[in-house]
C-alpha cells in the first residue's frame, strides 16, 4: 500500500473492491458497513455492522470470508451486536472488535 501525498489527485471513476452487490447477508455483499482495515498484504476486513459480523476480503477475491461472527445478533462467542470498527493486531495475530 502506497502513501498518499498531500498534492495527491484522484480519478473520478472509483472500483468497487468489496460488496457492490445491493445491502444484504451473503458473502459477496455487506449491510451498513462502518469499520475498515487493510493490512499489509491488501486484505481488507470490514467490521459488517448490521450483519453483525467481521469479513475479510483478500485482495482480488469476488467473495469476503466470515472470520467473526456472522451468527446473528447477540453475546454468544459466535455472535456479535452491531460491530462498528475493527484492527489488526500485529503482534498477537488477532482482532480488535469495536462491539
Amino acid at each position: 500500500i502506497s502513501n498518499i501525498t498531500g498534492n495527491a489527485t484522484w480519478a473520478r471513476i472509483g472500483v468497487t473492491v468489496a460488496g457492490g452487490k445491493g445491502s444484504g447477508n451473503a458473502t459477496n455483499q455487506l449491510h451498513l458497513p462502518s469499520g475498515l482495515v487493510v493490512d499489509d498484504d491488501q486484505t481488507m476486513v470490514i467490521a459488517d455492522t448490521w450483519n453483525h459480523r467481521i469479513i475479510q476480503w483478500k485482495k482480488d477475491d469476488t467473495n469476503g470470508q466470515v472470520v467473526a461472527g456472522g451468527k446473528g445478533l447477540g453475546n454468544r462467542m459466535d455472535q456479535l451486536n452491531y460491530p462498528s470498527d475493527v484492527l489488526i493486531d500485529k503482534v498477537t495475530n488477532s482482532f480488535l472488535i469495536c462491539d
